[in-house]
């Protein structure tokens, strides 16, 4: 790898702003993964990990006004958006310090000998470890709650893992920034900077997940780029755990009888939500399925007035902006498709939101209009109208995996009425979450979380959103008639942890 200059840019301008690093040579990433190795025993004290993670939350926080700041130079994504998104990763490593400090996610079960069994048990006793160092891939569209102190990095470090981050080129002063934040909190509970690497460049991330080292990834962003990179993390001579979120359409279904009884507001609603940053959202709703006739139209022309009267907004980059108006473009000249609002672009950098409708009939077989059926990065969506239930299934039926998909019911339906339940079950087949008579944009970090879905959505069927992303990076181990002394203290009797365990097929806290 030859290193070259690592520049940020100013996305409202397309200007170079500063030279902010060197891009990453082969030795470099070499040389960070070792650090971050050599880091793995200063993680293993369960406190020192949790109150790490708390001091890391209040530094960020502390640094707030700089921080966003840097971000939206780079970004241009606003900075009540960043503030937002700031106060969010805060969030993220408090709720994973939390569940570090409750031991639950160490998944402690313990079966006593028992001689009258067929065939018999002997004393088992498992819990789960740290895999090791973590490659993570951060995302070009949250550069805090997505990238270098984000879920992946926070539910990492959680299990006990060191972190080697490839920065987004999109934003990589906030990068450093941030990384600087983590490290000075990592100080300041005695522990290495190696605990937090950060490499730039495009080849050093191909370097970073092919390195012996490595024992496991996080990656958020394209279908192309996730996929090469999982290839290669599957061509290794010893395979690794790639966890990846890739590209999602994030099918919405609106029923005849919601059209009929909210259709303006479902019109609303949807525009917020394609529109909502951008539409550079990873959950933006794509697909809408909506019924032909009254209602449908009702919905339909809410919707345009809704997107018609949204402001134009900038991008995150020009290669992103012109992907997006070429795609736009393609889709808009397949036949029996309308615009009944342009996505354009204007002559200063700023793209404005539109949609697109086409006949539900051209999307149930396999043509040229499958394009419609994958994902425009950007504020456009495309509205299919269907004119019969069966239509709509057929659409859903092609569907690949998707993070989310989403149902508008009637309050009938929503009562229990009709075929709501089998509508359910035909989404849950196609989507990680399920929403009915809301929005998928917007993604709580919450326990019950899954942010996640089938192929292309993910890789794997773990979510990169909630305290469950934290089992990505841990795997389970047995000890076997394992004398006492030589126990984990995790699997001693007497509990003297105090953790939640399963003894003998009871739970015991």
């Amino acid at each position: 790898m030859t290193a070259r200059g690592v520049w940020s840019v100013d996305p409202r301008t397309g200007e170079r702003r500063e030279e902010v690093a060197a891009e990453a040579t082969a030795q470099d990433v070499d040389a960070a993964v070792r650090a971050a190795h050599a880091a793995r025993g200063s993680l293993a004290d369960r406190a020192v990990r949790a109150a790490f993670l708390r001091t890391a939350a209040a530094s960020l926080a502390g640094a707030e006004a700089s921080l966003v700041e840097a971000a939206d130079a780079e970004t241009a994504l606003g900075r009540i958006r960043l503030t937002g998104e700031l106060a969010r990763t805060c969030h993220q490593l408090r709720a994973f310090a939390d569940l570090v400090d409750e031991g639950s996610f160490l998944d402690v079960i313990i079966d006593r000998p028992d001689d009258t069994a067929v065939p018999p048990v002997p004393d088992l006793r498992r819990y789960r470890v740290p895999l090791g160092v973590v490659a993570v891939y951060a995302a070009s569209n949250f550069p805090f709650a997505f990238s270098v102190p984000g879920g992946d990095t926070a539910s990492a470090l959680a299990a006990g893992c060191p972190v080697v981050v490839k920065a987004h080129p999109d934003h990589p002063a906030t990068s450093e920034r941030v990384a600087a934040v983590l490290r000075g909190a990592a100080a300041a509970h005695g522990l290495p900077e190696g605990v937090i690497g950060l490499l730039h460049g495009f080849d050093a991330g191909v370097e970073l997940v092919r390195h012996p080292l490595v024992a496991a990834a996080g990656f958020t962003g394209s279908v192309r780029g996730g996929r090469a990179l999982f290839d290669a993390a599957a061509a290794r001579p010893a395979p690794i755990p790639f966890h990846g979120e890739l590209g999602s359409l994030n099918p919405v279904l609106v029923t005849r009888a919601a059209a009929g009884e909210r259709a303006e507001e479902i019109g609303a609603g949807l525009a917020a939500s394609m529109t909502l940053g951008t539409g550079q959202f990873c959950v933006k709703p794509g697909l809408v399925l909506v019924p032909d006739g009254a209602s449908g139209d009702g919905l339909v022309a809410a919707l345009a007035g809704q997107v018609s009267r949204a402001a134009p907004g900038v991008m995150l980059d020009r290669r992103m902006s012109d992907a997006f108006v070429a795609g736009v473009a393609e889709r808009a000249a397949l036949p029996g498709v309308g615009v009944p609002v342009p996505a354009e672009a204007d002559a200063e950098r700023r793209v404005s939101p539109g949609f697109l409708t086409v006949p539900a009939a051209r999307l149930t077989a396999a043509g040229p209009h499958d394009l419609l059926l994958e994902e425009c990065f950007g504020p456009v969506t495309v509205v299919a109208r269907y004119r019969g239930e069966d239509e709509a299934d057929a659409v859903l039926s092609r569907l690949p995996g998707n993070l989310t998909a989403t149902v508008h019911l009637s309050a009938g339906e929503a009562a229990g009425e009709g075929a709501a339940a089998d509508v359910l079950a035909r989404l849950t087949r196609i989507a990680g979450r399920v929403l009915v008579d809301g929005w998928p944009t917007g993604v709580a970090v919450a326990l019950a979380q899954h942010h996640g879905g089938p192929y292309p959505a993910s890789t794997s069927t773990s979510t990169s959103v909630g305290g469950t992303a934290l089992e990505r990076w841990t795997r389970p181990v047995a000890y076997q008639t394992t004398p006492p002394a030589l126990l984990p203290p995790e699997l001693r009797d007497g509990n003297p942890l105090g953790l939640p365990r399963r003894v003998d097929g009871r739970w015991e806290r």
